[in-house]
């Protein structure tokens, strides 16, 4: 989310509200400050694909763009958005979705992994006491988490506002993922190795006035 060139991700995170998504993440559950925008492409194709992001120092597969649905100009949801844009030009919503979907899957790597310095930049205070409380829980227990985001469906803006300059967007993201819970004797606690499709509403928060390009996740459910 960077203002540097690249493929246009124009997000990075938010502080989560409840007990529930500790809950949540403990079940189906980087090092990167916001959504960079990854390099333009060439004006010459390459002889082979870029590499995927790095993530604790593991190369990820190139990430296929999710199919997007925007909402409608003229709904109130609409409407934010253009309020948004018209503070910040930069703005667009469907960057936004590009740099949710990046965030979301270094989030739940992270979180997996207890990758405390990857999560802190991307989330809001609250939102990685939360994650710091369930990653520390996990520890002291000696449990061991295993997430794996096998494909990425769809992705939407589900619901936007402005308050003052800070805006608020939620997105709805549909994936399939393999999230489980070994304890410390290798036993399984929760989840499944099934794939298993989730859908989520991440709200990502930003002060648009600011120069800061930075999306945080606040608040996080099922959807």
């Amino acid at each position: 989310m960077g203002a540097s060139g690249g493929f246009p991700i124009d997000l990075v995170l938010f502080g989560m509200v409840a007990a529930f998504l500790v809950l949540r993440l403990r079940g189906i559950l980087g090092k990167r400050q916001g959504f960079e925008r990854p390099a333009q492409p060439a004006q010459q194709a390459p002889l082979r694909p870029a590499p995927g992001p790095v993530i604790d120092a593991k190369a990820e597969p190139p990430v296929t763009p999710t199919a997007q649905t925007m909402p409608d100009a003229a709904s109130p949801t609409g409407q934010a958005l253009a309020q948004m844009r018209a503070i910040d030009p930069t703005f667009d919503p469907s960057r936004f979705l590009a740099g949710a979907d990046q965030a979301f899957r270094m989030i739940v790597a992270a979180f997996a992994a207890g990758n405390r310095v990857a999560l802190r930049p991307l989330l809001g205070d609250e939102t990685y006491a939360a994650f710091e409380q369930a990653i520390s829980a996990r520890e002291k227990a000696g449990e061991t988490q295993f997430s794996e985001i096998k494909s990425m469906h769809h992705l939407s803006i589900d619901s936007a506002e402005l308050k003052g300059r800070v805006g608020l967007v939620t997105a709805r993201i549909v994936s399939d993922q393999i999230s489980y819970t070994h304890d410390k004797n290798g036993r399984p606690l929760t989840g499944t190795d099934a794939v298993t499709e989730i859908t989520d509403l991440w709200t990502f928060e930003r002060d648009l006035s600011q120069q800061d390009p930075t999306w945080r996740l606040v608040a996080a459910r099922s959807g």
